[in-house]
């Protein structure tokens, strides 16, 4: 959830370590610190809140150095105040972390006796105490970190500096991802590519158990067993200019703008247009031979299995389980020989969905992950990876890497059905065709943010809204309910239309805005019908549907949104666009922090 970033050269660094905080500020932002050496001594400034109250700090006391790391958190153990900020440290040693010590409180107590004294509430702070521990014992900082990293227990990315050791920078990693920059007269380590863009294109990933020992003219890494390892180099593609807001007020603006461009580039990999077939990756198993399918995600990538899964039974004809990965392995389900697992996650470092495909594969399951970094974790352990290709995504209230998981799953159905002729001919060619047409039709969506923005201006005060939608526009619903929920703080909550005369109907007044997603589908009429019920209690109906749809409810409708008829297949990637526009609007207008809601941080690499 937190975000770290290392730099080690020959001039001040602290500059460069500010600037990429502030590109890792979505990964989390209830407060902020840099530590560096000054005088053969470790100076820290922290601040509660965003960076900007870091920032200031730095103005009016200013660090300089050669070698200096940075954090910027997510809460997890601790108030979100400054003595809880990182960088944490000792009199010898500094630290920053990204993830949970699970057995902090056992060695807490150990420190505790020894005599350390600790100064936070945070599970980080054994870290450089017990570091701190092993110089006093006589190791070398070498021998301490590899001591240290012995006796840790759970998910974590560190990045260490040594006060008499100014020279030298410390990386490790267990469960959470971390990449090393190599730079010219300078290297660096950070959370990820995003980070280190404007820094230097040469990365490489640190695998699972790995540590190295940076200077700012080598690396060197070890695996779990403390041995040398040589780890690929890549050229990384992203720049600063690429995940910058260009013109964009927001980079939730941004990013949902570049939805056609992302989706192309996405059916570029898997849809051949001179063929008009999907072509999957080489896979380890026979996509045939697949009798059950589990898919299993969080948040969003929930919502985006959720559609899948009424694609995959509808077309594939094969049985689909759907479960939140929080919940998954705790009820010890019991999956089919030889069925195949999917999980979604726009990171690849999911916690929760990590330790499902874990789980699954634990069972004999085949796995597949549609992902969004070729690097993460899950890409590494799945079976086999679809990319999303959605680029970099900075606002944490995801879109574009919503409508290409979509749109890899419509890929992956489209390819099972064919597999397992579940489908004929002319039908294979009238999904593709439609598949093609998303881009442009998107794009055709994206003219009405003006008439969205009108709507969003009707219900920015309502304290409650309701979503409703059939079939995939359910699993729409709730996704678009999601959106406004997660950055205008407005309660929302998502039905299936014909659930809402069994007791939720019982909220709605004419205070209630009711945002029905109702394309004119072979659920329309029963869709209809239970607008018309809303309509009769005062609820305030607004309408997404085609220009039949809409006709047809326009004596109920307080506001509609006219969207292109499209092949049903598709009108979930579709629908979802307006979702997203609406939820910003409002939070627009309501003056919150569209890219970087209360609470909330991008990758959630904790449990």
């Amino acid at each position: 959830m937190c975000g770290i970033i290392g730099a080690i050269g020959r001039e001040n660094v602290v500059p460069q370590v500010l600037e990429a905080l502030k590109r890792l500020e979505y990964r989390g932002y209830d407060s902020a610190g840099i530590a560096t050496l000054e005088h053969g001594a470790i100076a820290r400034r922290r601040a509660q809140g965003k960076l900007t109250a870091l920032e200031a700090r730095l103005a009016e006391q200013p660090l300089s150095g050669s070698t200096a790391i940075g954090h910027t958190r997510w809460a997890t153990h601790g108030l979100p105040n400054e003595i809880n900020a990182h960088p944490h440290a000792t009199a010898d040693v500094a630290v920053v972390h990204n993830g949970i010590i699970e057995n902090y409180q056992e060695l807490r107590s150990e420190l505790l006796a020894l005599g350390h004294e600790f100064s936070s509430q945070t599970d980080t702070e054994v870290v450089p105490q017990l570091l701190t521990h092993y110089l006093q014992a006589g190791k070398t900082p070498r021998d301490a970190v590899s001591a240290t990293l012995a006796r840790l227990e759970g998910a974590f990315a560190l990045g260490i500096i040594f006060a008499a050791h100014p020279d030298t920078l410390y990386a490790a990693r267990r469960g959470s991802p971390l990449a090393i920059g190599f730079g010219d007269g300078a290297n660096y380590l950070g959370s990820d590519a995003v980070a280190l863009a404007p820094l230097t294109q040469k990365i490489c990933y640190l695998e699972e158990g790995d540590w190295a020992e940076i200077t700012n003219h080598s690396i060197e890494i070890f695996d779990s067993s403390n041995k040398l390892a040589e780890r690929p180099v890549k050229i990384t593609a992203l720049t600063g200019a690429t995940t910058g807001k260009g013109n964009f007020r927001h980079y939730m603006l941004k990013e949902i703008y570049e939805q056609p461009t992302v989706i192309g580039e996405t059916l570029n990999v898997y849809y051949n247009p001179s063929t008009a077939r999907i072509t999957l990756p080489e896979l380890p198993f026979t996509l045939a031979d697949i009798r059950q399918i589990t898919i299993v995600a969080c948040g969003t990538s929930y919502y985006a299995g959720l559609v899948g899964r009424y694609w995959l039974e509808q077309l594939a004809r094969l049985p689909v389980e759907i479960d939140v990965a929080s919940e998954y392995r705790y009820r010890e389900p019991v999956v089919a020989e030889g069925g195949l697992t999917i999980v979604i996650s726009q990171s690849g470092e999911t916690a929760d969905t990590l330790a499902a495909l874990r789980y699954a594969k634990s069972h004999g399951q085949h796995t597949l992950a549609i992902v969004n970094v070729p690097e993460s974790t899950m890409s590494h352990e799945a079976d086999v990876t679809l990319y999303t290709h959605a680029g970099p995504e900075i606002g944490v209230a995801s879109t574009k890497a919503f409508t290409t998981q979509l749109t890899v799953l419509a890929c992956f159905t489209i390819a099972l059905a064919a597999a397992r002729g579940t489908v004929d001919g002319a039908e294979m060619a009238r999904l593709t065709h439609a598949l093609a047409e998303v881009p442009a039709r998107v794009s055709e969506v994206l003219h009405h943010d003006s008439a969205i923005e009108a709507i969003a201006a009707s219900v920015q005060h309502a304290r409650d809204m309701l979503y409703i939608g059939r079939g995939t526009s359910y699993a729409i619903a709730h996704e678009a309910a999601l959106k406004m929920k997660e950055i205008s703080y407005i309660h929302a909550e998502a039905y299936a239309a014909g659930e809402m005369k069994h007791g939720p109907i019982a909220l709605i007044d004419e205070k209630v805005p009711v945002i029905a997603i109702a394309p004119k589908d072979a659920l329309f009429e029963k869709t209809a019908s239970n607008i018309q019920e809303a309509a009769a209690r005062g609820g305030h109906i607004i309408a997404f549907s085609d220009a039949k749809g809409i006709a047809a409810l326009s004596e109920v409708t307080k506001h509609t949104l006219t969207l292109p008829k499209v092949h049903p297949l598709v009108t979930p990637i579709l629908y979802a666009v307006p979702a997203q526009l609406l939820a910003y609007h409002v939070a627009v207008l309501k003056g919150t922090d569209v890219d970087q809601p209360r609470n909330l941080a991008k990758s959630v690499t904790v449990e």
